[in-house]
């Protein structure tokens, strides 16, 4: 039997039958509290660990996974079988698409989008026997983008309202507003010079 501990919803949340909210953390010291804001609405296959603070309108897709020790703004948006593992500091109006990794101890400000298949790592010697000491995943500066299949390593900045093409790892700190791609990611011109390609409109949308 699932262990479950308090859960604290606001106004007008709906919840689909198979979801499991305030599932206990198997860590010790971790708080049995939930809190989760209005008009939340959280779809089948969603677990949500005790211990963390969602603000209003929180959107899951299905089977996804939001873990312990988060600290989540409003307008939280975050589709099918995507992880938001413990300890990690989100903002307003983020949106993270399908099969996306959040390690534990990323921040990701205001405005932030993740294309599918995002990973964030936070581990800068994995197998190393004290890694679990110096664990921290990156920073997402306000308004970043994030494209398909992008990877993210641990301690870096990625500047505000940056541009990271699909399948891009990034492995040093972005200047804000830059367009980054390639592995390693490399600058590679400033979002203030990108034009739609679709026709309609006259500037790029970041400007």
């Amino acid at each position: 039997m699932n262990k479950v501990g308090e859960v604290i919803f606001g106004t007008n949340a709906r919840l689909d039958e198979g979801v499991l909210v305030g599932y206990l953390s198997p860590r010790g010291g971790v708080s049995q509290i939930l809190r989760i804001g209005n008009d939340a609405v959280i779809r089948f296959g969603t677990v949500v660990y005790a211990g963390s603070t969602i603000g209003d309108r929180l959107e899951t897709g299905h089977n996804v996974v939001i873990r312990e020790e988060n600290q989540i703004g409003s307008h939280f948006s975050i589709w099918n079988s995507s992880v938001i593992d413990y300890g990690c500091k989100i903002g307003d109006n983020v949106k993270i698409h399908c099969n996306c990794y959040i390690a534990q101890f990323t921040t990701i400000e205001d405005d932030v989008f993740l294309a599918p298949g995002v990973t964030i790592a936070n581990d800068i010697h994995p197998g190393c026997g004290d890694s679990r000491a110096c664990m921290r995943g990156p920073t997402l500066k306000r308004g970043v983008q994030i494209g398909v299949n992008a990877t993210i390593l641990p301690y870096i900045t990625i500047g505000e309202g940056s541009l990271v093409g699909s399948g891009a790892v990034v492995t040093c700190d972005i200047p804000p507003g830059s367009v980054v791609y390639g592995n390693p990611a490399r600058v590679h011109g400033s979002i203030h010079d990108l034009n739609c390609t679709m026709k309609i409109r006259d500037r790029g949308p970041y400007v």
